[in-house]
C-alpha cells in the first residue's frame, strides 16, 4: 500500500494549486460545463452529420441493448466481444476494400498504443508538426527517433526523406488527414507519391476525416485513391458516424492477430458497449448509401465565404467540417465563446496547449443540417461581437 506523508502531501498539493492559478491568470483555466439546452445550436461538437440523434440510429442502438444489453460485460478477451462486435468489424473491413480490421475503445488508445509500440529501436519517425496529442504522446513512448516537419509542408517532408533515405532503420511518416483543430488537410496524392520512391510506413488518422469525403464516405484516402497506400488507417465512430469507438484498419491478419494479443489498451479494457456498437453499424449503412458528401463540402465554403465577408479574414481554409477563427488573445477567445454560449451557439473556445501559443481560436463544427436561418444567425451575432 502505497501512502504520501502529510507533508510531501501539502508539498505536491501547493504546487498543483500554484499551476491552476497560473493557467486562471493566463486565461488557460481549463472547467467541465455540462450542455443543459438541448434546443441550442450545437457548433461545437463533432457529430457532422448528426447521426447521434438519428432516429433508426437511436431505435438501433436500443434493439443492441434489447439483444446484449447496456455493457459488454468484461473484455474483448473474456466476455466482451459478441456476435455484434464482429458484425461490425465485417462491415468496417467490406468499407475499406476487405482490409482486416479491429475494433478498439478509442482512437486516442488505439494512436498511442501503434505509435508507442511499432516502431523501434534505430526507426525514425517524421510526423506533421500539428498532429494530435494521441499521436505525440505514443512517440513519445516509442524507441525510435522523432522529427517533425512544419505543418502541410511536403517539401520539408521530401527533404528529410531524401536526407535519411539510407537510414538503417524503418522510416514512418505520421499523419492525419483532416486536422483536428485546423481542419485542413495535407495532399495526400503527393505523401502517396513519396511513399513510392522512398521507403516509409504510412500511418494515417482519418478521425474528422470520416463521414464527410469519399464516395462511400470512408474519408480523404478513399476520395483521393490513396487508401492502398496507407499502411495502418486509424478511423472512428465518435464523429461523424455518432456514436462512441475506433477502429484501426491493417494489411495483414497477422498484424490482427498481434494487436489482440500484445496491446495491453485492447485487452485489458472493459469492450465497447453493444449499444454504441448496433449504432454504428446503422449509422455506416446509412453513410454508405447517402451521397450528401458534395452538399457538405459546398456547405462548407459558403460559410467560410460568409465569414470572409463581414471580416473574418484569419479563420482556416478549405471545405471540412472543421471551421477556425483565429483570435490569438486567450481571454478575447473566452469572451467571444461566452456571448456566443449567451445567445445560446455553442462554439469550441481552443487554447494553448491544445494548440500553439498565439492561436487561440473559435473552432466551429459544421453539420450536414445546419439551416439557413442557423447560419445567418451564428454570422450576424459573431459579426456584432467583432
Amino acid at each position: 500500500m502505497c501512502v504520501l506523508n502529510s507533508k510531501k502531501r501539502l508539498v505536491l498539493s501547493k504546487n498543483w494549486n500554484h499551476q491552476l492559478e497560473d493557467r486562471k491568470k493566463l486565461g488557460l483555466f481549463r472547467q467541465l460545463h455540462p450542455r443543459v439546452d438541448s434546443s441550442a445550436l450545437n457548433l461545437a461538437g463533432n457529430d457532422y452529420l448528426l447521426h447521434s440523434k438519428n432516429p433508426e440510429i437511436i431505435e438501433a442502438a436500443c434493439q443492441a441493448a434489447r439483444d446484449w444489453g447496456c455493457s459488454s460485460t468484461g473484455s474483448p478477451l473474456v466476455s466482451g466481444y459478441t456476435a455484434i462486435h464482429q458484425d461490425l468489424e465485417k462491415l468496417l473491413s467490406e468499407w475499406y476494400g476487405n482490409r482486416p480490421v479491429l475494433v478498439w475503445n478509442t482512437g486516442y488508445a488505439i494512436n498511442q498504443c501503434v505509435l508507442s509500440q511499432v516502431p523501434e529501436v534505430g526507426d525514425l519517425i517524421l510526423a506533421d508538426r500539428l498532429i494530435h496529442n494521441s499521436m505525440i504522446q505514443g512517440i513519445l513512448k516509442s524507441s525510435a527517433k522523432f522529427k517533425r516537419y512544419d505543418h502541410l509542408n511536403l517539401d520539408r517532408l521530401e527533404q528529410l526523406l531524401e536526407q535519411n533515405r539510407e537510414h538503417s532503420g524503418q522510416l514512418f511518416v505520421v499523419t492525419e488527414s483532416v486536422f483536428s483543430m485546423d481542419g485542413d488537410y495535407p495532399d495526400l496524392k503527393r505523401i502517396a507519391h513519396l511513399k513510392s520512391i522512398y521507403d516509409f510506413k504510412w500511418i494515417l488518422d482519418e478521425a474528422h476525416a470520416v463521414g464527410w469525403y469519399g464516395n462511400n464516405g470512408s474519408g480523404l484516402a478513399e476520395e483521393l485513391g490513396v487508401l492502398d497506400q496507407v499502411d495502418i488507417l486509424i478511423g472512428t465512430m465518435g464523429k461523424s458516424v455518432g456514436s462512441m469507438g475506433a477502429y484501426m484498419v491493417l494489411r495483414e491478419d497477422w498484424e490482427r492477430d498481434y494487436w489482440i494479443n500484445y496491446a495491453g489498451e485492447f485487452i485489458y479494457s472493459t469492450y465497447l458497449s453493444p449499444m454504441s456498437v448496433g449504432a454504428s453499424i446503422r449509422s455506416i449503412q446509412m453513410i454508405q448509401k447517402n451521397k450528401i458528401r458534395m452538399e457538405v463540402q459546398t456547405l462548407s465554403r459558403k460559410i467560410r465565404s460568409l465569414l470572409v465577408s463581414i471580416g473574418c479574414s484569419e479563420i482556416g481554409q478549405g471545405d471540412s467540417p472543421i471551421l477556425p477563427i483565429f483570435i490569438g488573445d486567450e481571454h478575447r477567445c473566452l469572451e467571444i465563446a461566452d456571448h456566443l454560449k449567451k445567445n445560446k451557439i455553442f462554439v469550441g473556445a481552443i487554447r494553448p496547449p491544445t494548440v500553439p501559443k498565439g492561436t487561440s481560436r473559435l473552432r466551429i463544427s459544421l453539420n450536414s443540417q445546419l439551416k439557413e436561418n442557423d447560419i445567418s444567425r451564428f454570422v450576424s451575432i459573431l459579426q456584432e461581437i467583432l
